[in-house]
């Protein structure tokens, strides 16, 4: 890093434009696991942010706490962590139960109208 000119490698660069993963989108509190810890360094292919990722993940992580860890926009950060995924170097656990049903976001939207 260079403080004046910013990174030398610009974020959409590490992911070669890519701007999904190839599975599901990541929630932001999704829970991120790192399934073998000494695999870090050693798979082939793995670039450094990747390897970060690992190394944050050996305690479970969530998706917006890697995204900080490693000073990355969170688009950048759950593109890497598709790419790890995919590879069965992670393990993600979505913490977050099923989804309100449309009725119920516009019965909360009236009735905050209402108010």
């Amino acid at each position: 890093m260079d403080e004046e000119a910013g990174p030398f490698v610009r974020p959409y660069a590490l992911i070669r434009g890519r701007t999904r993963s190839s599975g599901e989108n990541l929630d932001l509190i999704a829970t991120v696991t790192a399934t073998d810890p000494a695999a870090e360094g050693s798979a082939a292919g793995l670039g450094p942010e990747q390897d970060a990722i690992l190394r944050v993940a050996r305690t479970p992580i969530s998706v917006a706490d890697v995204a900080v860890e490693l000073d990355l926009p969170v688009g950048v950060v759950r593109v890497l962590l598709g790419d790890l995924r995919d590879n069965g170097l992670i393990s993600v656990a979505s913490s977050a139960g099923p989804r309100p049903s449309e009725r119920i976001l516009k019965e909360v939207i009236n009735g905050l109208r209402a108010l």
